[in-house]
């Protein structure tokens, strides 16, 4: 039972989205109808521009540590490894946007950065190093994808914590595979690319 009601408020957590509410504070506007349409923190720079984007960012990041305090003062560690988990979900598919919802990587990062501080480091820096180079935040984020496992693994985490990055790792490719499409194809938007809204 305990569980049961992590998992649903932990979801309901997730569910809130900071870039919807910015669009809405800052500009008067739906974000989704503008940038690439996601409700997220790349959309939020791409749209409101530096300060906003920031802001949703770390409130993003917010929601995925708040999931995994709360998961864990419930139901211990299980709890925040399933908090976690639905927290991320809540913001790809949120209640409050009709199921629709950002790519969870700000989220995951927060999720990450709880149970996994170091990897999380690790992660946070070769996910900059990217975006400098290639001022792609998309191929940041599917490198560290595809990098959560490995780290596990490298770090000796037992096969069930390996899962669990193998869920997170999986499920933000799938919501990158239209990034992973442009990417290929050299379509895809960098950062600094901006539809503002003024």
């Amino acid at each position: 039972m305990k569980l049961i009601f992590t998992v649903v408020l932990a979801y309901l957590i997730g569910s809130i989205p900071p870039s919807f509410l910015a669009g809405k504070i800052c500009k008067k506007i739906d974000i989704r109808q503008y940038g690439s349409g996601n409700a997220g923190a790349t959309n939020a720079f791409r749209v409101l521009g530096l300060k906003a984007g920031i802001g949703v960012f770390l409130a993003d990041v917010l929601k995925g540590v708040i999931a995994v305090l709360i998961g864990g003062w419930i139901a211990g560690r299980t709890g925040a490894f399933v908090a976690g988990a639905a927290a991320i979900v809540g913001h790809d598919w949120s209640v409050f946007l009709n199921f629709k919802g950002g790519k969870g990587i700000a989220t995951s990062f927060g999720v990450i950065l709880m149970l996994f501080p170091v990897i999380s480091g690790i992660l946070f820096i070769i996910g900059v190093i990217i975006i400098a180079v290639t001022r792609y935040v998309s191929l940041a984020s599917i490198t560290a994808a595809v990098l959560l496992p490995i780290l596990l693994i490298i770090y000796g985490y037992d096969w069930k914590i390996v899962l669990f990055g193998l869920f997170l790792g999986g499920l933000a490719l799938y919501r990158h595979r239209s990034n992973i499409s442009r990417l290929l194809s050299g379509r895809e938007h960098k950062l600094g690319e901006r539809s503002r809204v003024r």
